[in-house]
């Protein structure tokens, strides 16, 4: 028997939730959980709370199950995991804050999301609260001769979106960075709690723009998932192309981005030229450079016309025309090389541990995708392969971004030279599904994406959960800086290229 069977035996099962499992658990299976994470047999995927339930997201990597657990607060507390496992401290924090659940027991009691200027305290919660005034947040203490410490933001100087990094160094060695995010906390999942199904996909494509269409792929399976109705083939094909098309875009622009972190302009200006072409591409097949609102529950808005597939092969041999060069531009050029190796390292454990998508746990050999596990169509009918590299530096996560983009560029070959006839949506009746839930897995261009939806009766969201896969890259990131210098922390937070919004929900 697999582990997570073994946990959810014998234990009430939610049967309008689909396609995993959600059983409801006691205190002590969930402390086993707890332990079983922490002892690496399980993988947390997400922690939420939901009214005065916890739900927790597992996967056991050696059966390949998921599984949802579900924990009643009927007194607003439940044992923490954070105690056992790191990787849910942050995730505890900001249960505690939207919800007012508290963990106990848990190493970490500050506010997260929080910074006490909503006007209200625990939004999600059974019962709100008038928020108190904002107190001064305590950053960790630190202990030792001749360090000194160096607060950058959360106001930054380029265009980017805040957050405050405490660093702590002896010199230019930098020994401790402690983040503090939230500052762009807007309100998501409060704000798709009563929505009708549209207007929700809206929302949900919003929680982070440069992964507008793999959150709205993500939310839509949910939500089809809880309806139990299949999307048509043509549909499916067609999001799996907006979905690639999304993923070429973002790695161009982040491999020149880390380039220009070491002044190497160059590769910045061809590598955005490429970017600038996808994004054209975009608008010129579905109507929006960035695809947002291009899909639906049930399928997506446009259609491709033959002019617009001819425009993606067009793209697609330009891009393979231009990227070797590029490419060998950034592996010969030696300053380049000796600023991304050996920088920023990642242990693979700790990848491991954090459950750390994308290109940050696939460049520390962590080669997880929701694409292949659980899977989702068409790509279980395409051929493809996930880079994984070993060294774990900035360099080995420019190199898996590389390799990605050629698999893409494989798959828009694949997805527009055999996409099928028919219809690209089906109708939904939210309403007559009665009260049911879903839950579904989306590999987006930094790593998997969480979306969990709860409808009810009358079809609308009475709940839904959105984990963004910064969750587990962000406390890495505060790893791999130890030992490194000052001058270095750009390169490395490039890199790693975590999301504020997406994070702050």
């Amino acid at each position: 028997m697999s582990i997570l069977s073994e946990l959810t035996a014998n234990r009430s099962r939610v049967l309008a939730h689909r396609p995993w499992p959600r059983v409801e658990i006691d205190g002590a299976t969930w402390e086993d959980a707890a332990r079983r994470l922490a002892a690496g047999e399980l993988t947390l995927l997400g922690l939420w709370g939901d009214g005065s339930d916890v739900h927790m997201a597992l996967h056991e990597v050696a059966s390949g199950e998921f599984a949802v657990a579900t924990l009643a607060c009927p007194d607003t507390r439940y044992p923490s995991i954070g105690k056992w496992h790191a990787p849910a401290v942050r995730l505890e924090r900001a249960v505690r804050d939207l919800s007012g659940l508290e963990p106990v027991g848990a190493p970490d009691r500050r506010a997260w999301l929080d910074h006490g200027r909503w006007g209200v305290a625990h939004p999600l919660g059974p019962a709100t609260q008038t928020e108190i005034a904002p107190t001064p947040y305590a950053f960790l203490p630190v202990e030792g001769e001749s360090l000194h410490q160096i607060p950058v933001g959360p106001v930054h100087a380029g265009i980017i979106e805040p957050g405050h990094f405490r660093f702590t160094a002896s010199g230019e060695t930098v020994v401790r960075l402690e983040q503090r995010l939230g500052y762009v906390h807007k309100g998501v999942e409060t704000l798709l709690r009563g929505a009708d199904v549209t207007h929700a996909a809206r929302i949900a494509g919003r929680t982070s723009g440069d992964s507008t269409l793999a959150y709205a792929f993500a939310f839509a399976r949910a939500v089809e998932a809880a309806l139990g109705i299949e999307v048509p083939a043509r549909g499916q094909w067609l999001r799996a192309l907006m979905a690639e098309l999304e993923r070429l875009a973002n790695h161009l622009g982040d491999i020149g981005a880390i380039c220009n972190d070491a002044t190497f302009t160059l590769m910045h200006a061809q590598c955005g030229i490429l970017r600038e072409r996808v994004l054209r591409a975009a608008e010129a097949c579905f109507g929006h450079r960035l695809m947002m609102d291009q899909i639906v529950p049930g399928g997506v808005v446009s259609d491709i016309s033959g002019e617009g597939q001819a425009v993606l092969r067009g793209l697609r041999a330009e891009i393979e025309h231009r990227l070797p060069a590029l490419i060998e531009l950034y592996d010969n050029t030696a300053s380049l090389q000796d600023r991304t190796m050996g920088t920023g390292t990642l242990d693979p454990d700790l990848a491991v541990r954090f459950g750390a998508g994308g290109y940050v746990g696939r460049a520390s050999g962590r080669g997880f995708d929701a694409r292949r596990q659980p899977g989702y169509p068409p790509y279980d009918m395409l051929d493809f392969e996930v880079p994984v590299e070993r060294a774990g530096d900035v360099n080995a996560r420019v190199w898996v971004r590389i390799r990605e983009i050629e698999q893409s560029l494989l798959l828009i070959g694949q997805l527009v030279g055999r996409l099928p006839d028919g219809p690209t949506a089906t109708e939904l009746d939210p309403a007559r599904a009665g009260a049911c839930e879903g839950v579904a897995l989306t590999e987006g261009f930094r790593g998997d994406i969480l979306a969990w939806v709860r409808l009810d009766a009358g079809g609308m969201i009475a709940r839904c959960h959105l984990r963004d896969p910064s969750w587990f890259q962000w406390p890495l990131l505060e790893a791999v800086i130890d030992g490194n210098i000052v001058a270095d922390f750009p390169l490395c937070n490039k890199s790693f290229n975590c999301s504020y919004s997406g994070h702050d929900l």
